[in-house]
């Protein structure tokens, strides 16, 4: 038996700082738990434990405190964004079938210490994983310790053996007892021996093993005078720290505490999708499994009426579709209808239905259905940080349980039901919320240009494709052999580490600064060597076209359909702002700021006797701050067709417009729309090369000459932390619960999304009303 043990507490701490701060449309904080499950998944991949069992902290004192009352004093309280966290995580581990062990008393180390003796001989075996090395320890044959860490949101591990204990602090597990007796541990505020630190405590133990064998002649020991005198000023205090720092091992939890549990994988999915983790489910292999939802909502009505009639009148009904058969649930009726199903959706008024879009796909739609409502897209607008809009997902959060059929088709009756009573929660909300125009005039229409353009695609020019591809290919192993040369030897210029050698070391080039993976060689650390060695533009060029050739030319041929055209999906419901997502391929996302990308784009090209026509709006975002902001400086400038940029430099540097140059140009464009995405002094610097200082007058000035954008900046944030959102001009909203939290940069993080998203998110709704009237 297997038992893989885990430190509640520190791995909570851990996955909290390590990933930052996440919450649910509803305002749940989720980081921690997000990043245990990621902790706690990998380490049952990697040591496949046949149990799971996590030991968790009480608030009461334990015996350790009893005794010593300064011990772990002076501790930070715990975050209130995390408290709340650990009944989530305890709800999900039970679900999962772990043992969840907590004893009044006890600290979360003594239950790891009991579970490794008690999982320890020749049957059993114990993987302990915690983010504290006092639990090193424990380590024996059949007890190892993972230490893990989170970086960047991926969980990272350590594996301790006996022999990778002995290797490190040259004695053995269970004498780190006797290390931290005399060097003492500050974060337990455990003294130790003044002035003794690790590679003291080491030394000495390696020697003598234990402070017994330490303390019976401090003066005969193998050390400095100074440190001997050390140990004996602070010999109770060695002896006390052992006591404190020795983990228990005969905590009263049973085998039977850990062995005799069970997961509820119902439960267990209804509570991930509550904390919106959507990724996790598919990870936890529970997409598949049935919610029996146990939801507040009203009995199930016996007597809904079903009924096979292809000439059913299915006005105003919720739809659901498969395998050539359509379901409609109106009230209490539902029918079934198996012919001439598309005809029937596409002649039938005020449907209600769920991802309108797929359904033109899979109609082939000549014209808009008459909809009432998509509660996909009504969802969305209610709540945009949600990663999935599924109608199972849906109805676990408005609370309306699925009811029985027994007829053949139960499944999409059920599915065509629970749109309809979905509808009426969401139609309520998106009226509470002013909400109807941007669904009923904006998104519901968009729904059927967006099928239009990915029904059409785009015609592109495989062979000029092709052939542009292999002069790119030529290009590539030119500079790469030019960069062989340059180097003296061949190396694989897509790998950091070996070109982190060739640059730093073989070259002898500044700048190389070495982690534990090697040297960094990202785009910044080179842009600041490109005066150093020709091979710095060498590599940056070969980074450009390798990434045009691969992404761009690769990528694009790969999704060119039998009729030469690329039918890219646009994704209505991906962002927060309301701006549209391309995916396979993605044809937003085409370079146009270089030649090469330029090159790219002339792939793209119209039918014969067609024209391609590309429009965008101008500065949109600068003109959509000037209308919201009501500021009169920057609207007059927009209305008298001045050039922005200029406008701004002329202003904030006090001089005529003809004496502008154009680096002051560039510089107040970057002003321009930095203030748009709300940048500061330190973002600006870097991004225009000036000091802090200077950056920080360009912004002071751009305020004081738009003081309507100065004003706009300061309402809009606290409007916003009084009603917890934003909004757009037509009614669009992001909610932000970073505002109230404690995390000084989190808060910072929300400040900057409530001045720009009304900006950034009206700009996205003005181009979905040009696209609808264009294709109306």
């Amino acid at each position: 038996m297997k038992i893989l043990a885990i430190d509640g507490n520190s791995i909570m701490n851990r996955a909290f700082y390590g990933i930052r701060l996440l919450t649910t449309q509803n305002g749940e904080y989720t980081n921690a738990v997000y990043g245990f499950l990621n902790i706690i998944l990998k380490l049952k991949d990697e040591f496949n434990p046949d149990k799971i069992a996590v030991a968790f902290d009480l608030k009461a004192p334990t015996f350790r405190h009893k005794k010593y009352a300064e011990y772990k004093a002076g501790r930070h309280a715990m975050p209130d964004e995390l408290r709340p966290q650990f009944p989530i995580i305890k709800q999900v581990l039970s679900e999962m079938g772990a043992a969840v062990l907590e004893l009044e008393g006890y600290e979360a180390d003594d239950i790891l210490g009991t579970l490794s003796v008690m999982f320890s001989n020749e049957q059993d075996s114990c993987v302990i994983a915690t983010g504290d090395r006092d639990a090193l320890q424990l380590v024996t044959e059949s007890v190892s310790v993972v230490l893990t860490a989170t970086k960047a949101g991926r969980p990272e591990t350590i594996v301790y053996t006996p022999d990778a204990v002995r290797e490190k602090y040259l004695v053995e597990p269970a004498e780190l007892i006797e290390v931290k007796a005399l060097m003492g541990d500050s974060s337990d505020n455990i003294p130790g021996v003044k002035g003794v630190g690790e590679k003291t405590a080491c030394k000495l133990v390696s020697q003598y093993h234990s402070i017994d064998k330490i303390y019976e002649d401090v003066e005969a020991l193998e050390t400095t005078p100074s440190v001997k005198t050390k140990l004996a000023n602070d010999k109770e205090s060695a002896f006390l720290s052992r006591w404190l720092g020795t983990i228990c091992k005969e905590v009263p939890i049973s085998r039977e505490s850990v062995l005799n549990t069970n997961s509820d994988l119902s439960a267990l999915k209804s509570t991930m999708m509550r904390l919106e983790m959507n990724k996790l489910i598919d990870r936890m292999n529970l997409k598949s499994v049935e919610i029996k939802t146990e939801v507040p909502t009203e009995a199930p009505k016996s007597d809904i009426t079903v009924m096979e009639d292809d000439d059913a009148d299915i006005n105003g009904c919720a739809i659901a579709y498969n395998d050539g058969v359509l379901c409609a649930v109106r009230d209490d009726i539902a029918y079934i209808i198996t012919d001439e199903i598309a005809k029937k959706v596409e002649t039938a008024e005020n449907l209600i239905m769920h991802d309108i879009k797929s359904a033109y796909h899979t109609f082939k739609s000549q014209k808009a259905f008459n909809v009432q409502s998509d509660i996909m897209l009504a969802a969305y607008l209610l709540d945009p940080d949600r990663s999935e809009y599924s109608v199972e997902s849906l109805s676990l959060k408005y609370a309306v349980a699925p009811r029985e059929f027994d007829e053949e088709n139960a499944d999409l009756l059920q599915k065509a039901d629970l749109i309809y009573r979905i509808n009426e929660c969401l139609q309520e909300k998106i009226a509470e919320n002013g909400m109807e125009n941007l669904l009923n005039e904006i998104e519901i229409p968009l729904a059927y240009t967006l099928y239009r353009m990915e029904s059409d695609g785009v015609l592109v020019d495989k062979n000029g494709i092709e052939d542009f591809g292999k002069s790119l290919e030529n290009e590539i192993n030119e500079i790469t052999e030019k960069i062989y040369t340059a180097v003296g030897y061949e190396f694989n210029l897509n790998s950091p580490k070996q070109l982190g050698v060739a640059l730093f070391e073989k070259l002898g080039l500044p700048h190389g600064k070495k982690t534990k993976t090697g040297y960094s060689t990202g785009a910044e650390v080179l842009e600041k060597l490109r005066y150093d060695s020709e091979v710095v533009d060498d590599l940056l060029r070969y980074r450009t076209i390798t990434k045009l050739k691969s992404t761009y030319c690769d990528g694009l041929l790969r999704v060119v359909s039998d009729d030469e055209r690329v039918h890219s999906t646009f994704k209505q419901t991906e962002t927060r702002t309301g701006r549209l997502s391309s995916t396979e391929p993605n044809i937003q996302n085409i370079p146009v700021r270089t030649q090469l990308g330029r090159q790219m784009r002339k792939f793209f090209k119209a039918s014969d006797g067609c024209v391609l026509v590309d429009a965008d709006y101008s500065q949109i975002e600068l003109r959509v701050l000037a209308h919201i902001a009501n500021d009169e400086r920057m609207k007059q400038a927009f209305i008298s067709g001045e050039d922005i940029h200029t406008t701004t430099a002329s202003q904030v540097f006090g001089l005529p417009e003809d004496m502008v140059t154009s680096e002051m140009r560039s510089r107040a464009k970057a002003v321009n729309f930095g203030i748009v995405y709300g940048i500061g002094a330190f973002s600006l610097s870097k991004d225009i090369g000036v000091t802090m200082s200077e950056a920080k007058a360009y912004i002071d000035g751009y305020l004081s000459t738009f003081s309507g954008v100065a004003d706009y900046m300061q309402k809009v944030v606290e409007d916003a932390k009084k009603t917890g959102f934003v909004t757009t001009t037509f009614g669009r909203r992001r909610y932000l619960p970073e505002l109230s939290m404690s995390n000084h940069n989190m808060r910072a993080f929300g400040e900057r999304v409530a001045r720009n998203m009304p900006i950034q998110g009206t700009a996205a709704d003005i181009i979905k009303i040009a696209m609808n009237r264009v294709l109306s």
